[in-house]
């Protein structure tokens, strides 16, 4: 017998069960059919009630859809405070150097 025929012969089975007996896992526990594969609601309610939050409150759009321009933008008040606030905060400085 050569080296290689040693190496791919099989040893027996230790429990000494001759016919198969091992189950794979995937034969032993099925999976269901899509009806059985979730458990039932608790509510008892069988139709579909839940509603997802994005279908519920959704997003607000700009009324047309466009993004405001530059000069929009710098026409906004809130646009102009960072500036000023920097411009009061270098005022209050020099003052109280002097």
């Amino acid at each position: 017998m050569s080296e290689h025929e040693r190496r791919s012969e099989v040893p027996p089975d230790p429990s000494g069960i001759e016919e198969p007996h091992d189950v794979l896992a995937a034969e032993e526990f099925g999976i269901g059919t899509g009806e059985e594969r979730y458990p039932a609601d608790p509510a008892g309610i069988e139709e579909p009630h839940d509603v997802l939050a994005a279908d519920e409150f959704p997003i607000p759009a700009p009324d047309d859809g466009r993004k405001p321009t530059v000069a929009e933008r710098a026409a906004d008040p809130r646009a102009w405070l960072p500036l000023l606030l920097g411009i009061a905060i270098v005022l209050l400085v020099l003052r109280r150097r002097r």
